[in-house]
């Protein structure tokens, strides 16, 4: 399918309502028409992290207005988008159940094709997005629910080279904010009391470094912060908020330590494959923390490979990685109809065995 295509995408698997419209055409450079996120973190405020029915709710109420502001800032209406993509899965059934349905009375309302987007290759295939970038690339997908290397051979070819085996970096953030009393959503706010900090007075353990391969695991990382902070209480009485920025330092000195050598081990294997463009790539929601993005670019430098990380607003969950992932779909040929559903669990990489800890109900990714 040669044509220029224009495609509405819509986003709700997690705790951002979002619509967006992107037009592409073939020899040209992609156009992000409209983006609309609608955040829901005052709604979860209370709560010290989502929510997963209230979320459901909020996407139910939000998004026939976030498709009608995307529309609107885009100059278009549907009878001029060519195709609706949706996040499927993986994430919270109730939120990827209200974007999938919408979708469907979309199509079923104009017949525009129907296309559901796995919510990881949205972020796995945004460098495309962005700097289309040529094929294999390796990405390092890092966010609040999934942390995994992949290799991208084509829209719809991963290879996964390693992962998380417990808690994601984005959960592990969300967690030691919750510990030290800090606001969610956690990456943020950690980030923001770790620039004063001194990330050099805590011992903080690198989980795995003495494991060969490229599985990831921060849950004992957060056990050692939890630790560290209960000593702290215990000994003074409280925590002081020098002893609070220092925690926050060190958790994402040793954050980053373990990304960056992983990703070392994973540029050696993709480099093995001896790509012509080679490239290594960060996406996900903890690719906006600039410290570790920083290293990452500094590990692929070493490595003599070009590094692309896209701009801090297509890190974060939204849309117009759903329309794209959707227009790479679409010239594939790859469409569904009205038997599409909701997956609260999806992989990438189908061949490769589940990642330890995905649960008794199968592989999150």
């Amino acid at each position: 399918m040669s044509k220029t295509l224009t495609i509405l995408g819509l986003e709700s698997s997690c705790d951002d309502t979002a619509a967006a419209v992107v037009r592409h055409t073939p020899g040209a450079g992609a156009q992000i028409l409209s983006s609309i996120v609608a955040g829901q973190t005052e709604l979860h405020a209370d709560f010290g992290g989502v929510v997963p029915e209230l979320a459901a709710r909020a996407h139910t109420e939000k998004l026939d207005h976030c498709v009608e502001a995307a529309l609107e800032q885009a100059s278009v209406d549907l009878k001029q988008i060519d195709a609706i993509a949706v996040t499927a899965g993986p994430g919270l059934i109730g939120g990827v159940l209200a974007g999938v349905m919408c979708a469907k009375g979309l199509a079923a309302a104009t017949g525009l094709p129907l296309i559901g987007v796995n919510h990881l290759a949205g972020h796995a295939l945004t460098p495309r997005l962005t700097d289309n970038l040529a094929f294999p690339y390796l990405v390092l997908l890092v966010s609040g629910g999934h942390c995994q290397f992949l290799i991208v051979n084509g829209p719809d070819s991963f290879r996964r080279l390693g992962g998380t085996i417990d808690d994601a970096p984005g959960e592990a953030f969300d967690k030691t904010a919750k510990l030290l009393g800090l606001p969610q959503p956690g990456g943020p706010a950690v980030e923001a009391e770790a620039r004063t900090g001194d990330a050099g007075r805590f011992a903080f353990p690198r989980p795995l470094l003495d494991r060969p391969g490229c599985d990831l695991s921060f849950s004992g990382l957060k056990t050692a912060l939890l630790r560290e902070r209960d000593r702290l209480v215990a000994a003074c009485g409280g925590l002081h908020l020098s002893d609070r920025a220092d925690l926050c330092a060190g958790f994402q000195a040793a954050v980053a330590d373990v990304l960056a050598e992983k990703s070392r081990r994973a540029l050696s294997e993709y480099l093995s494959l001896e790509p012509d463009e080679p490239c290594f790539t960060v996406a996900g929601g903890v690719a906006a923390n600039m410290s570790i993005r920083s290293l990452l670019e500094t590990v692929s430098e070493d490595a003599g490979v070009r590094f692309v990380a896209p701009p801090l607003a297509l890190c974060t969950d939204n849309a117009a990685m759903i329309a794209w992932a959707g227009i790479e779909r679409l010239r594939l040929g790859l469409v569904d109809d009205m038997t599409l559903s909701a997956r609260p669990r999806w992989p990438l990489d189908t061949t490769s065995p589940a990642l330890l800890g995905s649960g008794k109900k199968g592989a999150k990714a």
